[in-house]
């Protein structure tokens, strides 16, 4: 019934993949052989070859989904893929990926999503390959992987019917590849039920306390509802947008105070629910709401820490904590008095997987709205969630409570991130450069009443493996605590996207409680000063605040 075939191709030389894997625009992956370039390059540089090797495969529901996963089935039965497990409909969310690597021993997995970005015809689509550990491919294979799409010169795919992927259970075989269609939820929501007291925070659900939860129309829809409403017997009426939409609804799968606005107003109402929590294209992200209170990611992963004995999985503690380096220090200050060591890397969850194999950590976060722990190598948007949910349902009180007394014994980093989107790449790089140009006149200098101790580029040097990650982000920081970064984001399809992340801290009690860019308006102002950003990019206000 299938036939295998050589197709010949030629190289697509914008191939590389970034951060998250590599991301364009839907039209970019239609376009004849360029999705098949790609697959191929990543079974030919796949470690360990494809011999005897078994993969998963699944996405976010984005348009294209569907098609993308008729083509990589057929390509892994022609490159001698041995098992493909794919998620029904195509479905299958990327912490629940990384944990079908790890329970099954899978050689990896291919993730398709664009992850926080827009989908639908006009949006943007991605594919990602997470190596046996569950985790995100590192810089070698990911550099690998763009070597062997630059040399190549044909793909292999076996030619006839598509498969009927809707059907839980279903086993076929192609050119001698068993593919066996999975349920995407089922392995997950037990993964949650050892990690979380499920029983305590159904009697929380049950006992007047309100939550709402936005799936923004994508991958963890299926999975909230699995959870909160079949295990924990929540009110079906708790869940927003939890219908996997091909373009999201029309909305924008990034769960920010932007494009999660509805949730946001909910939660803002006087008489609104006791927590909200919403997550993004392919479930690895999360924001946390309370009445009338948004809790920053780098706050979320702070707090979780100094509570981690508050749940059944974390009882015997931490051995470690890690955050990217724009996220605020909030987290450094627990790790000190739980005695623990924290670590900075660089942007991007691939960075944390040594530090997670090696046993170092336990927990760890990034300000992009991820948080997670050595249950999977990815960060994981529902687990957050639950977790906060465990310490509400042990500790008795509310969102805002545990905060601010979080804040009297730790201080508060009043944090916040401008993001300047589709910005001229040209302007945008001119202006990096330009900055760190200025570095060593900045360092021992005094700016908005503060005096800098460093200002640099940040280089990585991995404790593990002693490999060098360099020009991860520019950094001035000031010895009260404060910090402004400035970073170029790998993770839009048009134009570039300049991030700046401002950061001033305090412990006097009478500064807790003030509204975040009144606080930090002297920095803001200052990180516009120094960055000349309108002068190189047009652009005197940020697309998104957070």
């Amino acid at each position: 019934m299938y036939k295998i075939e050589e197709v010949k191709t030629k190289p697509f030389h914008d191939q590389k993949p970034g951060t998250s894997g590599l991301r364009k625009e839907v039209r970019t992956f239609q376009q004849p052989h360029y999705l098949e370039n790609f697959i191929q390059a990543i079974f030919n540089a796949m470690p360990g070859g494809v011999k005897n090797s078994s993969l998963v495969l699944g996405g976010d529901g984005r348009y294209y989904n569907r098609e993308a996963v008729q083509i990589i089935i057929k390509m892994a039965a022609a490159n001698k893929i041995s098992r493909l497990l794919v998620g029904a409909g195509g479905i299958c969310s990327t912490p629940a990926v990384s944990n079908m690597i790890r329970k099954l021993g899978l050689s990896g997995g291919i993730i398709l999503s664009a992850s926080h970005n827009p989908g639908g015809p006009d949006g943007d689509f991605g594919v990602k390959f997470n190596i046996g550990n569950g985790g995100p491919a590192p810089e070698k294979v990911t550099f690998n992987i763009y070597e062997k799409s630059l040399a190549l010169e044909s793909y292999l795919i076996a030619k006839g019917p598509d498969v009927d992927i809707d059907t839980i259970g279903a086993v076929y075989e192609i050119c001698d590849m068993r593919l066996e269609i999975i349920d995407p939820v089922k392995d997950y929501v037990e993964l949650m039920e050892s990690i979380f007291d499920f029983n305590l925070i159904s009697r929380l659900l049950h006992g007047g306390f309100r939550m709402v939860y936005d799936a923004l129309h994508a991958v963890t829809g299926p999975y909230a509802r699995a959870i909160f409403v079949d295990r924990l017997g929540a009110p079906e009426e708790c869940l927003r947008n939890c219908q996997p939409l091909p373009d999201f609804g029309g909305g924008h799968p990034d769960p920010n105070l932007k494009y999660a606005k509805e949730l946001v107003d909910i939660m803002n109402s006087p008489t609104g629910p006791d927590f909200g929590a919403a997550s993004d294209g392919d479930g690895d992200r999360n924001m946390i709401l309370g009445r009338g209170l948004f809790v920053t990611p780098s706050d979320s992963v702070a707090i979780l820490s100094a509570h981690a004995t508050d749940v059944p999985g974390y009882k015997k503690g931490l051995c470690g904590v890690a955050r990217s380096m724009p996220t605020s220090t909030a987290l450094d200050m627990v790790a000190e008095d739980l005695g623990v060591d924290c670590y900075e890397t660089p942007t991007g969850w691939k960075f944390f997987g040594n530090l997670l194999d090696a046993g170092r950590i336990t927990i760890c976060g990034e300000e992009s709205f991820g948080t997670g722990s050595d249950h999977v190598r990815e960060k994981d948007g529902l687990w957050a969630v639950l977790f906060w949910l465990n310490i509400l349902a042990l500790r008795g009180v509310s969102v805002k409570d545990i905060v601010l007394t979080h804040w009297q014994k730790y201080g508060r980093n009043y944090y916040t991130r401008h993001d300047f989107e589709a910005v001229e790449p040209e302007g945008a790089h001119r202006m990096m450069r330009a900055l760190e140009e200025k570095l060593p006149r900045l360092s021992g200098s005094v700016l908005a009443s503060r005096k800098v101790s460093l200002a640099d580029n940040f280089c990585y040097h991995d404790p593990i493996d002693g490999s060098e990650s360099c020009n991860q982000g520019i950094r001035i920081i000031f010895e009260d605590k404060s910090r402004i970064i400035y970073r170029l984001s790998g993770t839009g399809t048009k134009g570039a996207t300049i991030r700046i992340y401002i950061e001033g801290y305090t412990k006097e009690s009478s500064l807790l409680a003030q509204d975040t860019q009144v606080f930090l308006k002297d920095l803001i102002d200052t990180s516009r000063q120094i960055s000349q950003i309108e002068a190189f990019t047009g652009r005197k206000e940020p697309t998104v605040i957070t």
